[in-house]
């Protein structure tokens, strides 16, 4: 029998008002009323082997489609599984809604099946979080949940949802609130003051933070940078300013007179502002949706922060596009800004002349470069190829060597794990396009039966695992802090990810010489099948890449 006025009814048409095309999701009892009303909306459901999978898959379909990602998850255990994972897409900055079965209000206190606190459990890891008060409460819940996710800085939004809120009774719609993202623009004339205090640095550069590096993102800051002269970069790495697709943009940066935050929390990522990572007299400016950050930057540099506004990023990115007027500057300060910019992009552009010629210390290994590089060919044979990076030290050499329209790393919460979640979340976003996933060995433990809900929905993705047998970060850590004969519990096993790859129906192969890779790769990409290329790696720590920076004339 068919319910058409529940909480879960209401919820489906709620969904299809935002727009709502995929609902990630993990079955179980206390949802099973909106797996009922999700019976024909025209909504798919992506069914995971893992809640935290679940969310990935939203974090990165929000990512890449620029819409709001869906989780959906049952209560008591599901929705703890699926919180840790909530950490990750906070820190990236990803809008995503986690709609998690609960226990019935009316039972609370009871003893419920699954009870647990489920608001206070997601609080510290979203933006905000709440349970549903009831039938009637549901489609608005879901509405201020998907503007929350989308305003000021994205990030994640919690809704728990009852049973009996479910499977009660709602009123009909009278209309939904708008989904719409609360607007915060930069004022003109605030962009104005701005930008001139920033063009009358000598070296400025403005950084701005992970959710500025999605591609329509990543298209506005190369906007902003064209009008201004400026340069603009984007953080959104655990290694912050040592990360290896930054080049030898660590050696820039103290030099730099004047530093715009724009959407960029000041951070370990940079050191928290102080030296020898940041000069000692630095300009700073911000420009931050959130009025806390903006705290916690003069908490660290005090006077230093000159000028702060409050704004989001991409309206603040298009409003100083906008005022790049510079009447008065003299040929002599645009000259010298024009070198300081050339100078800055060629120090992100470095990579050490040496990488190509790149071997293995053992026969039967690749070096990284040697796994990587290859695979920029499946990477340029199309205009929306995805590439995942995720894991320690391979996922930082996959940074450095390779490049695509999109790119989705396991980002600044420095968690690892998301890497095959995410690829097939791109391939269900872009199914014509390439998918190349680069993971380490042990990043792909977390999540190998997604290759099983890969092959069930047919994403296809290339999956190249960088096989070290080790916990790799880890272990270059213990060297470097207690030295090799101090390492311990970081060994793996050899394990032929191929192998198992190919036991969930996918299509796998072992690469051991570097003239295999690219043949390889090639294959798993025709195949149309999840394939996994199980590549045995020299276990080299991540590049750190320097580059003695030419004087600025």
């Amino acid at each position: 029998m068919t319910h058409k006025h529940r909480g879960a009814d209401a919820l489906v048409r709620a969904l299809k008002a935002a727009g709502v095309r995929r609902v990630f999701t993990l079955s179980g009892n206390h949802i099973m009323p909106v797996y009922d009303a999700l019976q024909g909306s025209g909504i798919q459901l992506i069914h995971t082997r893992h809640e935290a999978a679940a969310v990935h898959m939203a974090d990165a379909w929000s990512r890449i489609t620029g819409e709001v990602g869906i989780a959906l998850v049952t209560g008591g255990p599901g929705h703890a599984n699926a919180v840790a994972a909530l950490y990750t897409a906070l820190m990236a900055e990803a809008p995503i809604v986690l709609l998690s079965g609960h226990a019935p209000t009316r039972q609370l206190g009871m003893g419920a099946f699954q009870e647990l606190g489920q608001v206070e459990m997601a609080a510290p890891v979203t933006k905000a979080a709440w349970a549903c008060a009831g039938a009637d409460a549901v489609a608005g819940d879901l509405a201020r949940a998907v503007r929350l996710a989308r305003s000021e800085r994205p990030g994640p939004v919690h809704l728990s949802l009852p049973t009996d809120a479910l499977e009660g009774s709602a009123s009909a719609d009278e209309g939904l609130p708008g989904f719409d993202p609360v607007a915060q623009p930069l004022a003109a004339d605030e962009a104005q003051r701005m930008l001139a205090r920033l063009q009358a640095c000598q070296r400025p550069v403005i950084l701005v933070g992970p959710a500025c590096m999605t591609r329509p993102g990543r298209a506005l800051c190369a906007a902003l940078q064209a009008a201004t002269g400026i340069p603009v970069v984007g953080m959104e790495s655990p290694r912050g300013i040592t990360d290896p697709s930054l080049g030898a943009f660590a050696d820039m940066l103290p030099q730099a007179d004047g530093v715009l935050l724009l959407g960029k929390r000041l951070d370990f990522t940079l050191k928290f502002g102080q030296a020898p990572a940041c000069h000692t007299d630095v300009c700073w400016l911000q420009i931050e949706a959130d009025d806390g950050e903006i705290a916690r930057t003069q908490r660290a540099v005090g006077a230093r922060l000159q000028q702060h506004a409050s704004a989001d990023a991409h309206s603040a990115m298009a409003a100083l596009a906008a005022a790049a007027t510079t009447p008065g500057r003299s040929q002599a300060s645009r000259a010298a800004q024009s070198a300081w910019l050339a100078e800055v992009q060629a120090a992100l552009a470095h990579r050490p002349a040496a990488w190509p010629d790149a071997r293995a210390a053992r026969p039967g290994q690749l070096h990284p470069v040697q796994a990587l590089a290859p695979l920029q060919a499946l990477l340029d044979a199309h205009p929306d190829a995805v590439l995942v990076s995720d894991g320690g030290e391979f996922g930082q050499w996959a940074q450095a060597c390779l490049h695509a329209p999109h790119r989705l790393i396991n980002g600044v919460a420095g968690s690892i794990g998301s890497g095959l979640p995410y690829a097939l979340a791109a391939r269900s976003a872009l199914p014509d396009a390439p998918v190349v996933a680069v993971m380490g060995d042990g990043t792909c433990g977390f999540h190998i039966a997604e290759v099983d809900t890969a092959v069930r929905y047919g994403l296809p993705a290339v999956i190249v695992v960088g096989n070290d047998a080790r916990w790799n970060a880890e272990y270059q850590i213990q060297v470097k802090d207690y030295g090799a004969d101090r390492a311990i519990g970081c060994e793996l096993r050899p394990t032929r990810y191929d192998l198992v790859t190919a036991a969930f129906g996918g299509h796998g192969e072992c690469v051991t010489d570097a003239a295999q890779l690219l043949p390889a790769a090639q294959r798993a990409q025709a195949c149309g099948l999840p394939a996994c290329l199980n590549v045995l790696i020299d276990g080299l720590p991540a590049p750190i890449i320097r580059r003695p920076p030419s004087p600025v004339q």
